[in-house]
């Protein structure tokens, strides 16, 4: 594949707003337009929970950016992260753009880990005055699209993907890394097949500066937090938390639909905060077993994540629970697009 750069023919107009390259004087650096975001028809959120504003862009074409070996093509999912291509290997990565202040901030998660199978890794980093671009391993689609897809996992199908997002869990926090926005859209496929994930990065993460894993703060996605960080007037534990947050993926994988959900965020919190849920029948017992060892309210009570990975349901052959005609699954079993999916401080 081949990818020639080349400069827009004309400037854009002053109102839409361009991607502030380190090099601007560099004719080899044509300005990169962003991409209109549409936003999604939901009903009125709080402001904590309000999607940013698309950034208005009339004209559809895509213009190419070069930055060091790296080509930047079309945006993907906002106006911080692009498609580009390695221009000797032409393999494809996602480039992420950050303020150069959050340099240290962003890459000392990837420091302080080892290299993990299941762990996304930054392949390349290059910096500039005012920003830096971090490269990764593009991706075969995300978990969450793929779920939506399905509509819900078979066990066996299941059972495989959640180890591999375990391992990866387990790994961070054995290193002292709490990630606190786990969700399925973060974990990806390394192959074609579907078969091998990874934790896509670890942007959200913190690094931990001893053994008190302690937080204070309130970040998160909607359908994913725990009880404990609604309730919190002080601090709660952060590997709990992601813990929780494993629990509603591995309910979402096996019953097509989130464990606690409404379109108003102050009744989906309160059904979070009372933590109750039903696992329809259709969900085999050890399954159901391991999900409730998960979505407990007290976060004491929840298995860690090496101990989740000794449970039986991940270790022993599997026996299918009532398929879905035999057991008459609710109605309501689809996984919403973009609104509990949506993240940012609570």
């Amino acid at each position: 594949m081949s990818i020639k750069a080349q400069r827009p023919p004309s400037p854009l107009p002053a109102r839409l707003k361009r991607l502030d390259f380190d090099y601007p004087d560099d004719p080899d650096l044509p300005k990169c337009k962003r991409a209109r975001l549409s936003q999604p028809s939901i009903p009125a959120l709080t402001p904590c929970l309000a999607f940013p504003s698309p950034t208005p862009s009339p004209n559809p074409d895509t213009s190419v950016s070069r930055i060091g070996s790296y080509v930047l093509l079309n945006p993907t999912d906002n106006s911080s992260s692009y498609r580009a291509v390695h221009t000797h290997t032409e393999q494809e990565h996602v480039c992420k753009v950050f303020p150069m202040k959050r340099y240290h901030e962003v890459i000392a998660p990837y420091a302080r880990l080892s290299p993990h199978p299941h762990v996304g890794r930054v392949a390349d980093v290059i910096t500039g005055e005012r920003k830096f671009y971090a490269f990764f391993e593009r991706g075969h689609g995300d978990m969450h699209t793929h779920v939506r897809s399905c509509k819900r996992l078979c066990e066996e199908e299941a059972r495989t993907l959640f180890r591999q997002m375990v391992e990866a869990v387990a790994h961070c926090h054995g290193n002292g890394i709490v990630l606190r926005d786990l969700k399925l859209r973060k974990f990806v496929f390394t192959d074609k097949q579907r078969s091998k994930l990874r934790l896509e990065n670890l942007e959200d993460a913190y690094v931990l500066p001893g053994e008190d894993d302690a937080l204070t703060d309130k970040h998160g996605c909607p359908a994913y937090v725990g009880p404990e960080i609604l309730n919190a007037k002080q601090s709660y534990s952060g590997r709990a938390a992601d813990i929780w947050s494993l629990g509603v993926v591995l309910y979402t994988m096996l019953v097509g639909r989130y464990p606690f959900q409404d379109t108003e965020p102050a009744a989906l919190f309160g059904k979070i905060r009372r933590g109750v849920y039903t696992v329809p029948d259709t969900v085999s017992p050890r399954a159901k077993c391991l999900i409730r060892c998960i979505l407990r309210r007290n976060p004491a009570e929840r298995l860690t994540a090496r101990e989740i990975l000794d449970h039986p349901w991940l270790n022993s052959s599997f026996t299918p629970a009532a398929t879905i005609s035999e057991a008459g699954g609710p109605p309501d079993q689809t996984v919403p697009d973009v609104y509990t999916e949506e993240c940012g401080d609570l």
